[in-house]
């Protein structure tokens, strides 16, 4: 798979260093939109969702309810409905490519992902997928080797 440095507009909107930000770079990427505007908008959710409650250990109760940062640097749970609300917002719907039980079917690898622009979900990882280029700050592609969990699509304007 053909592979390209992008960083998707993190530098260009003042951020230095690493963060745990791939989520941000890959919809930035994909979308076309500052990245400014998507870290705003995913710390925004990631500020408002909903806590879980304490849990019970071993050694009493712990509480895992405390006030999350309003960033988005590091990390992002995909899985909560208002990430995908959101991503259906930008005009993306989710493809699921593994399911449980059925092991790897799709890998990051060239002819195996459609054409089109993507967000792909690997493991711990996010990257950009355009007409089959791989968009991010490194090659995750591990040879071609890395399995695809699924990804969001931009559906076609009519």
């Amino acid at each position: 798979m053909q592979f390209v440095v992008h960083d998707g507009g993190r530098s260009t909107a003042g951020y230095k260093g690493k963060a745990g930000d791939c989520v941000c770079r890959a919809i930035s990427i994909a979308t076309g939109l500052p990245y400014q505007q998507v870290y705003d908008r995913l710390a925004e959710g990631n500020a408002t969702q909903r806590r879980r409650r304490s849990v019970r250990t071993v050694f009493g109760v712990r509480a895992t309810g405390d006030k999350k940062p309003r960033s988005a640097s590091q990390g992002i749970s995909t899985k909560r409905k208002w990430f995908n609300d959101y991503m259906e917002s930008l005009g993306f719907t989710w493809v699921p490519t593994m399911l449980v039980g059925q092991g790897c079917k799709v890998h990051l690898r060239d002819g195996e992902l459609p054409m089109g622009r993507l967000v792909v979900s690997v493991s711990k990882h996010m990257c950009a997928v355009i007409d089959g280029v791989l968009h991010d700050t490194h090659d995750c592609s591990r040879g071609g080797t890395r399995c695809v969990y699924g990804y969001y699509v931009q559906k076609e304007s009519v």
